[in-house]
């Protein structure tokens, strides 16, 4: 039986913790979120940025655009962030609708990139050294050892949209002793990869899209997808598919509120400067 991996627990602890530590600063820490389009999972995951920040005690600055926007008008917004001394962390929601996503992040100031995807942040990473790290990186290497499962020559898979999403779990994944790789959604025999991985991380944001001839028996699943299916939140795992797993992420109640407690704790180290 799948036994699940529920990432609002550890989240509350988290959460808790950040609340006392922003208790004890001598100002409330400071943050801007840009949200672009009408993306609905985009839409959703600001929000609970929002009330989670607010609940702990950070400022919050939400700024939204039309799809339409230009790339130079989000630049020069966020230029105009990197020079505020009340914000200490700025957030562009991914994905945005049609602009040049490594372009803007890059225009952001790397010591308040909360997300931790500035290239230089990223290569900090790579090199070993001390920088901010994407909280949504965090979060699954979390759930993957809330496990409780020996993690040393474990395989692993990550499918996904977007290499810029990858390249940090891999580094996290390698430093717990896991094989990993990243494929896209339209990669050739797929289901074969992905069968023959102890631990699957899927974030392609589709219905249904992780079935059960694509897991091993027993893996472990942390679906990162965040899709609608009527009034529901669901993921990208399909019914077999959780049948197969042997631990799984749920959705919503596993990365999501996760990957926001992160989100706060790299605010406060980000205000700590």
């Amino acid at each position: 039986m799948v036994e699940i991996l529920r990432g609002k627990i550890i989240a509350d602890e988290i959460r808790d913790k950040a609340k006392k530590k922003i208790s004890k600063m001598d100002k409330p820490p400071g943050m801007a979120v840009i949200l672009v389009g009408d993306n609905e999972a985009s839409k959703l995951y600001v929000g609970l940025k929002e009330k989670a920040a607010k609940e702990v005690g950070i400022f919050i600055e939400s700024i939204k655009y039309d799809s339409d926007v230009s790339e130079n008008e989000l630049i020069e917004k966020i230029g105009e962030l990197n020079a505020r001394p009340d914000i200490d962390g700025i957030l562009v929601q991914l994905p945005l609708p049609n602009h040049d996503e490594d372009k803007v992040v890059g225009s952001i100031d790397p010591k308040k990139d909360i997300d931790g995807f500035h290239p230089i942040n990223l290569e900090k990473h790579d090199r070993g050294e001390n920088c901010i790290v994407p909280p949504v990186s965090l979060a699954i290497m979390r759930l993957i050892s809330a496990s409780n499962q020996p993690l040393d020559g474990k395989t692993a898979v990550i499918i996904g949209n977007n290499p810029i999403f990858s390249k940090p779990l891999l580094i996290l994944l390698k430093v717990a002793g896991i094989e990993a790789q990243f494929l896209q959604k339209k990669t050739s025999a797929l289901s074969a990869k992905t069968r023959g991985a102890d631990i699957i991380i899927v974030a392609v944001g589709e219905k249904d899209f992780l079935k059960a001839d694509m897991v091993k028996d027993g893996a472990i699943v942390i679906d990162v997808g965040t899709n609608k299916d009527g009034n529901r939140t669901v993921g990208d795992v399909a019914e077999d598919g959780k049948e197969k797993a042997g631990f799984l992420s749920p959705v919503p109640g596993g990365v999501g509120p996760l990957t926001v407690a992160y989100l706060l704790t790299n605010v406060i180290e980000a205000a700590k400067g």
